[in-house]
């Protein structure tokens, strides 16, 4: 799924929320909610507002305050390229609406802190889970992630007596693939590596990798494809444990094709694609993604136990041509 489809894209320093009381309170050192429920439907708002204005005016530069990791940068090219095609912006926009939202909040000491808002929108019927995280105290909070899916699909996720969700840390867990060894261990198995870990067949797995070897060669081109973890800094997993005793992790990936055309083959290129090209495509496009997947992983000891690809979206984010 084409992340611009969904026309996000935001801007605006996030709420820094205070704590109320007369004793100061040390997030780095204290066991606390991430943010309170007012603070995050604060932060969600400005996220809205800041993205409506910024996807009407087509400008990227706007998203910086709100938005990191792979939701920044698939919007700041998505953005880039539809200013390159209309500098007038797109005044038949119709503005993003929250609605039906519930915050999903962990209790953590340290930095970094997120929540998860978990919402409906007027983009059709499925939910749409924003990741919010911050890494200081001082800092905006910012969206590196976006998933979308039926609601439905959402595992039922495991809470403490107040209600709040459980986070998990990027290793040393119980789990078949450690929250931090997801984004490599998703591009192994789309490399077919033989000690890839086990992942259910969906489109985002078997039938992706049936449309790979289908479009590795045909009559007018030779297809090739890299797929490389992305899982620092701004790309750091979120996970958080399921009621089953498994996690619902969010995580990114950089994935790349290069197709190679007969002699005399006429290339045919999209404007959105144009807009973010360098080079001259002759005979070879070479396309780099950014994808976003949300997976629920269970135990390590469950029966059968695969990695379920929940939501992906996959956007463009460079376009070479030789």
């Amino acid at each position: 799924m084409n992340r611009r489809g969904f026309c996000l894209a935001a801007a605006a320093t996030a709420l820094a929320v205070p704590l109320t009381g007369c004793v100061t309170v040390h997030g780095e050192r204290a066991d606390i909610p991430a943010v309170r429920s007012d603070g995050a439907a604060q932060v969600l708002a400005r996220f809205a507002r800041a993205s409506n204005a910024a996807t009407r005016a087509y400008d990227e530069s706007l998203i910086d305050a709100t938005e990191s990791g792979a939701l920044g940068d698939t919007d700041r090219a998505g953005l880039r390229a539809k200013h390159a095609n209309h500098p007038e912006g797109n005044a038949e926009f119709t503005p993003l609406v929250f609605s039906d939202t519930r915050f999903l909040v962990p209790r953590q000491r340290g930095w970094p802190k997120f929540f998860v808002a978990d919402t409906a929108t007027n983009r059709g019927a499925d939910r749409w889970l924003l990741v919010f995280r911050r890494f200081a105290a001082g800092d905006p909070w910012k969206a590196p992630f976006l998933a979308v899916l039926p609601a439905d699909a959402l595992p039922a996720l495991a809470t403490d007596k107040d209600g709040h969700v459980l986070p998990l840390p990027l290793s040393g867990t119980d789990l078949l693939v450690q929250p931090g060894r997801l984004s490599a261990a998703y591009s192994s198995y789309l490399q077919q590596a033989a000690d890839a870990p086990p992942f259910a067949d969906g489109p985002s797995t078997s039938q992706q990798l049936a449309g790979r070897d289908k479009n590795r060669r045909t009559a007018n081109s030779v297809t090739q494809y890299a797929d490389q973890p992305a899982d620092g800094g701004d790309f750091t997993p979120v996970a958080l444990r399921t009621k089953d005793g498994g996690a619902l992790v969010f995580f990114a990936g950089r994935h790349q094709t290069r197709a190679t055309y007969r002699e005399g083959y006429r290339l045919t290129i999209d404007q959105d694609t144009q807009a973010l090209m360098t080079g001259t495509p002759r005979t070879s496009v070479t396309l780099s993604r950014l994808g976003q997947q949300a997976v629920t992983v269970p135990p390590a000891d469950a029966p059968g136990a695969k990695v379920t690809v929940l939501s992906r979206l996959a956007g463009l984010v460079a376009a070479t041509g030789a």
